[in-house]
C-alpha cells in the first residue's frame, strides 16, 4: 500500500488507511489530477474474508494507493488494535462526494457496472444533479469477447475518475489487470453504488445508517444475501484472534 506506515492499520493483513473521510476525498481529488493511475479499494469484512481465502488478491492489496474501511465491522475491529477513532469511508459516500468534486473541478467520470437499465438511470440521475458534469458509462454485463471494446470506450472517453461496480472482488481484479492499459488517474471499486445512484436499490434508512446496521437492512430487504453475511461472524472471530495474538 502506497502511503506512510503511520497512516496504515493492518487488519488480517489488509492495510487500511486511517485517514478521515475528508482526508480520503482530498487525496482522491489529488489523484484525479495526476498523470499516472491510482487505485482505491473500499473494503468491508466480506472483502477481507475474500483476501483470507484467495492469495491472488495480495498484489491488489499491496499495490492499492488507499484501502478504506467500508463497514462497521472494520471500525469495530480497529478498536481491538487501539484505534477507537477510525472513520468509516464507504464506496457510496466516496462516489457521491467525488461526483460533486468532479462537477466543481471539471473532471470527467465514467461509471462501469450494473445492468443496462440501472447504468442508464444512474447516468441520467447524475446528469440531472450535476448538469455541468461530463459523465459516461457502460453496464457491467459483458464477457471476455467484449472486453477490448469496453477498454477502448473508456480510453476514448479519457475520464479522470473511473467508478467500477462489478461486485467484489471482480471489480478490483478488473481495475488491477487493466490499470496500465486504461491509465485513468483514479480508479475505485464501488460495489452496488451505481444501482443506488440509479434508484433501483434503496439506501438504508437514516436510522439504520446511524446505527451502522446497513448490513441488516440489506439482509432484510434481500434475504438471498444471507450466505454473504456469514462472512461477518467469521471476520469478527478472526479479527479477535489476531488481537489476542498481538496482545500476547
Amino acid at each position: 500500500m502506497k502511503q506512510p506506515d503511520e497512516t496504515v492499520l493492518c487488519i488480517l493483513n489488509v492495510p487500511f488507511t486511517t485517514y478521515t473521510e475528508n482526508e480520503v476525498i482530498a487525496r482522491c481529488t489529488d489523484y484525479a489530477m495526476d498523470q499516472k493511475p491510482h487505485v482505491v479499494i473500499t473494503a468491508g469484512p466480506e472483502f477481507v474474508m475474500h483476501a483470507q481465502r484467495d492469495p491472488t488478491l495480495l498484489p491488489l492489496l499491496e499495490g492499492a494507493d488507499l484501502i478504506t474501511p467500508d463497514g462497521i465491522g472494520i471500525v469495530l475491529a480497529a478498536r481491538f488494535h487501539g484505534h477507537s477513532d477510525l472513520e468509516r469511508v464507504t464506496g457510496v459516500a466516496l462516489a457521491e462526494k467525488l461526483l460533486a468534486q468532479s462537477a466543481a473541478r471539471n473532471f470527467r467520470v465514467f461509471l462501469l457496472g450494473a445492468s443496462p437499465e440501472s447504468n442508464e438511470k444512474a447516468l441520467n440521475a447524475v446528469r440531472a444533479l450535476y448538469p455541468e458534469l461530463v459523465v459516461s458509462g457502460r453496464n457491467g454485463y459483458f464477457d471476455a469477447t467484449e472486453l477490448p471494446s469496453i477498454l477502448e470506450q473508456i480510453r476514448n472517453f479519457e475520464p479522470h475518475i473511473l467508478l467500477v461496480g462489478l461486485g467484489q472482488p471482480r471489480q478490483e481484479r478488473f481495475i488491477w489487470e487493466h490499470r496500465d492499459a486504461l491509465s485513468v488517474p483514479l480508479m475505485i471499486g464501488v460495489g452496488g453504488t451505481i444501482d443506488i445512484l440509479a434508484g433501483t436499490v434503496k439506501r438504508a434508512p437514516a436510522l439504520f445508517q446511524r446505527m451502522h446496521l446497513e448490513w441488516l437492512y440489506r439482509l432484510l430487504t434481500d434475504p438471498k444475501r444471507w450466505r454473504r453475511q456469514l462472512a461477518l461472524p467469521q471476520f469478527a472471530y478472526l479479527a479477535y484472534q489476531e488481537r489476542l495474538r498481538k496482545g500476547s
